[in-house]
């Protein structure tokens, strides 16, 4: 009974790890989207964003730095997206394809140049902190490799990502801001005659989606890993845009979706763990194959904000 307990424990804790990475960029999912400008560029966003919070983590010998490094390159991405789209009118899907080139291109080149040649960088001795782990122990509260060890003594980026769900929620729902960036993604005409900057609040939407992206690939090459390498990401980001629509384009559904994500990736580490009969290559697969039957599963049950993927001119 007590192994048994021990291993829901494993499960719980590990999902909340790899749910983490995808909170933060499914967020950013939610809100670009929700102002009216479509994002599949978060995969690229949270790859550059793991290869510069790596990196600045090693340089500056703090996770901390690290993190927001990767927030401001993933906001740099997001950046050129906005650029793209908004001011240019481009095509948002092929905008969001060639983010999704850019960023592990110049990922890798900076690898190279500044590691030896090398595409990944060196192990960060300062990972993101535990802030509960001083509960955990001998002659502490709970005890090491116990339920409560295994389930909340996790890295701090577990507990911002909870926070920034209940952040983005009261934003989005609750002040004026959140009720300008909705009304752009549903109605841009009518936004404007209101005297709603439709092109201020989609560029900062963007760019704020390219920043929790950023922060979301950092919270798998600093906290997870401890380093960034070619195939840190592997497809994490359409995992989060998958979780955003499975959400319905709400961070409080988001959440859900991606616990769900994460659990399937959980379950895959503990049956490897565990020495289970079942090819490795079939485990990794969990994931994506659970990502494709939800998505399939929702084909016509979801509704979008109405206005989003349309070109706002407002000379029209």
């Amino acid at each position: 009974m007590e192994a048994m307990i021990r291993d829901i424990g494993f499960i719980i804790g590990t999902t909340l790890m790899y749910s983490t990475p995808l909170i933060f960029t499914s967020l950013g999912g939610v809100i670009t989207e929700r102002s009216g400008v479509v994002n599949i560029g978060l995969e690229g966003m949270m790859y550059f964003g793991a290869f510069t919070g790596a990196a600045a983590a090693w340089f500056y010998q703090d996770p901390w730095i690290g993190l927001l490094a990767a927030g401001l390159g993933g906001a740099l991405l997001g950046l050129i997206h906005a650029i793209a789209c908004v001011s240019f009118s481009a095509e948002q899907i092929v905008s969001g394809i060639a983010v999704n080139f850019i960023g592990p291109g110049a990922a890798l080149f900076l690898s190279r140049l500044m590691f030896d040649g090398a595409t990944q960088t060196l192990t960060i001795p300062n990972k993101i902190p535990l802030p509960f782990d001083f509960l955990f122990g001998e002659d502490k509260l709970f005890a090491r490799s116990g339920f409560m060890d295994l389930v909340f003594n996790r890295f701090a980026t577990v507990y911002l990502a909870f926070i920034l769900v209940a952040v983005v929620w009261f934003i989005l729902y609750k002040t004026k801001i959140g009720m300008r960036l909705r009304a752009v993604g549903e109605n841009p005409e009518a936004a404007n005659t209101l005297g709603i900057s439709v092109t201020r609040i989609r560029y900062g939407a963007v760019i704020m989606s390219g920043f929790l992206a950023g922060m979301g690939g950092a919270a798998m090459s600093i906290a997870v890993v401890s380093r960034f390498s070619n195939t840190l990401i592997s497809g994490h980001g359409f995992i989060a845009l998958a979780a955003m629509i499975f959400g319905k384009w709400k961070p409080q559904g988001a959440l859900v979706a991606c616990l769900l994500f994460g659990a399937a990736k959980g379950f895959e580490i503990f049956l490897g763990a565990k020495g289970v009969p079942v090819p490795g290559d079939i485990l990794a697969m969990l994931p994506y194959v659970l990502t494709i039957v939800i998505l399939v599963g929702l084909v016509g049950k979801t509704t979008p904000p109405a206005a989003i993927g349309k070109i706002f001119d407002k000379g029209n």
